[in-house]
């Protein structure tokens, strides 16, 4: 199979434009400048990763979100630095063909394809609530599974059950890595993923060979390792215990701190603060929006998003969180506030 590079090249991208892309995927991943030739020597080398997308329980907006990356063009994406073997929104066949492509693409690249996966898996009652070409979905993930060489779970869904699993769960929607237990699955959490984070992520196995590391629930560290709150250019306004006291008043005019109005930043694991959303244009806070959590696990059962982290249920007190996000550590208040995650097995 052909290297990124040699693709880029029959298209007729100069060398100076693949350097511009080397030195975009550099600083996507948070890598130092100085290993854009190392970025530069993966792509020419190394044959380009053959990705297997299923969709399960979902909305398609990770996929939405995916092809309107804005560090990397949505064709550069699909067609240059990754094989799209099988993805049933954006690959031409249909049906039986389809199955048949993706039947095939498991053969021929067994142990070196990545398997990504959106949505939640609901092998209750065998699977019926979710099936594509007459096969449950949980069987079908459990056959892709098998040879891939990294599975990676992209959005709220896939990582942590998502919508379907909200209170009462129907459908018995689980998390994909409950359903594969033993197996390393990479989460990227969000409702839906920033594009360019869902690409770093691939760019980051395709240029080092290896999963980036992860957090205890299974997040690359470099685009979730720090709250939301950590990078808000709302964070001074907060150490000066200034906030908006409603949305239309001077208050949220002058871009003060959104706490006091359910932003839940402080508890939140993600890069919007920092890789931002349409290019890094702009994120919800910035927009005048609080941040109300959707890729921590179960943000959908945690109450009305407007309501403060002081009085929400969480377990823990507002004295707490204000401790925590004042000196920086939220991570602590993040992991006390999961404190049930592992309940019932309802996370894995």
């Amino acid at each position: 199979m052909e290297t990124v590079y040699e693709s880029l090249r029959k298209k007729g991208v100069s060398r100076r434009d693949f350097l511009k892309l080397c030195t975009v995927l550099t600083a996507s991943l948070g890598m130092s400048p100085e290993k854009i030739l190392d970025v530069a020597y993966a792509l020419e080398t190394k044959p380009k990763p053959v990705v297997i997308w299923l969709e399960f329980q979902d909305c398609a907006g990770c996929s939405e979100s995916f092809i309107r990356s804005t560090s990397i063009f949505p064709s550069e994406i699909l067609l240059d630095l990754i094989s799209l073997e099988y993805h049933e929104t954006l690959m031409a066949p249909s049906g039986e063909y389809a199955e048949l492509s993706k039947e095939e693409a498991i053969e021929k690249y067994k142990g070196k394809y990545i398997l990504v996966v959106e949505g939640s898996v609901s092998p209750q009652d065998d699977g019926v609530y979710c099936t594509v070409g007459g096969k449950s979905n949980y069987h079908l993930l459990l056959e892709a599974a098998e040879h891939a060489s990294a599975i990676i779970a992209v959005g709220s869904c896939a990582c942590w059950s998502g919508i379907p699993g909200a209170d009462p769960n129907p459908t018995g929607a689980i998390p994909v890595h409950r359903a594969l237990k033993g197996k390393t699955v990479i989460n990227v959490p969000g409702c839906p993923p920033i594009a360019d984070v869902m690409v770093g992520v691939i760019a980051n196995y395709l240029i080092l060979g290896k999963i980036p590391e992860l957090d205890e629930l299974g997040r690359p560290k470099v685009f979730y390792g720090q709250t939301i709150h950590d990078r808000c250019y709302r964070r001074p306004f907060y150490n000066a215990g200034k906030f908006a006291k409603s949305f239309d008043d001077e208050t949220a005019k002058e871009g003060m701190c959104l706490f006091k109005l359910g932003c839940k930043g402080p508890v939140t694991r993600n890069a919007c603060s920092t890789v931002r959303w349409n290019g890094g244009i702009s994120f919800p806070i910035q927009s005048g929006h609080p941040c109300f959590g959707c890729s921590e696990p179960d943000f959908w059962d945690r109450g009305h998003i407007y309501t403060p982290l002081s009085v929400v249920s969480t377990g823990i007190s507002g004295k707490e969180i204000a401790i925590a996000t004042a000196t920086g550590v939220a991570v602590g208040v993040a992991v006390k506030w999961l404190g049930n995650l592992k309940k019932g097995e309802k996370n894995g």
